[in-house]
């Protein structure tokens, strides 16, 4: 996964916004105001995901290229450093749990508005 098919990927799942609050550096995609996954556009490639807690902690066990979330709760979110050793289903499947976390906790007007309009 490169940073274009990252953020292809990102953007093809429902109602996902990019900005740059943080400044020109680093990438945020969110849905309904709420962000699931922020990557930079410098230094070595890696992203930050929110994560279950429990799952975070086993996820860091068994993978190398998972670390507590860089500049994030560290309970809730977990950095993935992009270097080949995890596949592109893998990331998505991280990506996935991500958004569907942050998607669950919106406001249930939020959640009907989207849905009406899907």
């Amino acid at each position: 996964m490169n940073i274009e098919t990252l953020r292809d990927y990102c953007l093809s799942l429902p109602h996902v916004t990019e900005d740059m609050p943080f400044g020109p550096d680093t990438l945020v995609f969110k849905v309904g105001g709420k962000i699931f996954l922020l990557t930079g556009l410098d230094g070595p490639f890696s992203i930050n995901v929110k994560c279950d807690p429990e799952y975070a902690v086993t996820l860091r066990e068994e993978h190398s290229a998972i670390r507590p979330g860089y500049h994030m709760n560290k309970t809730h979110w977990n950095t993935i450093d992009i270097d080949g050793s995890l596949n592109d289903e893998f990331l998505r499947n991280m990506i996935n749990h991500s958004y569907a976390l942050v998607y669950k906790s919106l406001p249930r007007k939020t959640r009907e508005e989207f849905e009406k309009k899907a």
